[in-house]
C-alpha cells in the first residue's frame, strides 16, 4: 500500500504521490489510455487525483473513467478564470466553476478547490475568499485551497483562509519550500512539477520548452545523482521534503505511474545526497523565484 499523510489540518488522507491529470485531458490521449491511467492510478494506491477546469478533457475523463469509483480518491481541481463568459476572478467565474467541475467530474463535492494562479491584488479584497468559504458551507468543495507560486502564495499563506495550497517544488526550485512553507505548517500542500520538468532529457538547452528554466538550473547547481537516476531523485527529494503532505507527477503512461510509485515507495533521499543538494542550493540558488 502506497504511504498515506494526513492532509495538513484538514480532515483528509492523500497518498504521497498523486496524480496530476493535466495530460489526461489532452486531445491526442485516448479514451482507452485516459481510462488505463486513471484506473491503474487507483489501483497502485493513489488517493489523489488533481485537475483544473483548463486542462482540457481532464475533468469529463475523471467523471467518465472514475465516476464509479468517486469514493476512492480525493479530488482537488482548479478554476476562477476563463469560465462561461464571466469576468475573470469574480465570484460569478469562481461559483461557476464549481458547478461545471462537480457536473463533469460527477461529483457531489470537490473534496479540494484551488483558485488557480489568482494574482495578488485579487487576493487582497478578500471577495474570493468569502465565496470559496460560502461553497464549503453549503457543502459543494471540502476545502478552500490557492495553486501558485511566490508573492500571492505568500499572501495566501499569511492570511489564514486557505486550507490549501499547491505549488511548485522540486530540486530546481525551493524557493517557496525554504522561504514559505516552512513557515506556515497547516495548510495541505501539494507540491508540484516534483521532477522539474525532466530537463535531464535534454542533452543541449531546450529553448522555448517549459523545461528550459529547470535545464539551466541543473548546470549552475551541478548536481550529481549518484546511484540514482535523475528522476528517482528528483521525485524522492520532493515528496520527502518537509511540510509536503503529496506530489502530483503529470503523465497519461500507466508504466510512469507505476515508476513513480516505485521510486517514492524507497523513502527519503540519503542525508549525504540532502546536504549535497543543500549546498548547492546555498550556493547559487538562494535568490531564484520560484517558477510560476
Amino acid at each position: 500500500m502506497l504511504e498515506r499523510r494526513p492532509f495538513g489540518s484538514t480532515d483528509l488522507n492523500v497518498s504521497i504521490v498523486g496524480l496530476g491529470a493535466g495530460q489526461i485531458g489532452e486531445s491526442d490521449v485516448t479514451e482507452a489510455e485516459a481510462s488505463e491511467v486513471l484506473n491503474g492510478a487507483l489501483d497502485l494506491g493513489i488517493t489523489l487525483i488533481d485537475t483544473a477546469a483548463s486542462y482540457g478533457l481532464s475533468e469529463e475523463r475523471i467523471g467518465r473513467h472514475l465516476g464509479r469509483r468517486r469514493d476512492e480518491f480525493v479530488l482537488s481541481t482548479k478554476g476562477g478564470h476563463g469560465i462561461n463568459g464571466e469576468p475573470d476572478w469574480s465570484s460569478g467565474s469562481v461559483l461557476w466553476s464549481i458547478e461545471r467541475s462537480l457536473r463533469l467530474t460527477r461529483s457531489e463535492r470537490i473534496d479540494i478547490f484551488f483558485l488557480h494562479s489568482c494574482p495578488v491584488e485579487i487576493l487582497r479584497r478578500g471577495e474570493l475568499q468569502e465565496t470559496l468559504d460560502e461553497a464549503v458551507a453549503v457543502g459543494k468543495i471540502g476545502v478552500a485551497g490557492y495553486s501558485g507560486d511566490n508573492e500571492p502564495l505568500a499572501f495566501a499563506l499569511e492570511s489564514g483562509r486557505f486550507g490549501a495550497v499547491e505549488t511548485s517544488v522540486n530540486i530546481a526550485d525551493q524557493r517557496n519550500l525554504r522561504n514559505l512553507l516552512s513557515h506556515y505548517p497547516g495548510p495541505g500542500v501539494i507540491a508540484k512539477r516534483p521532477i522539474a520538468n525532466a530537463p535531464w532529457r535534454f542533452r543541449e538547452r531546450p529553448t522555448g520548452h517549459y523545461a528550459d528554466l529547470y535545464w539551466q538550473r541543473l548546470q549552475l547547481l551541478d548536481l550529481d545523482p549518484g546511484e540514482l537516476d535523475w528522476a528517482e531523485l528528483a521525485l524522492r527529494f520532493t515528496v520527502y521534503a518537509p511540510g509536503v503532505h503529496t506530489a502530483i507527477a503529470g503523465t497519461a503512461k500507466l508504466d510512469h505511474l507505476r515508476r513513480n510509485v516505485s521510486a517514492s515507495s524507497r523513502g527519503p533521499l540519503p542525508a549525504a545526497t540532502l546536504e549535497g543538494i543543500d549546498r548547492a542550493w546555498r550556493r547559487v540558488g538562494s535568490d531564484w523565484p520560484a517558477s510560476t
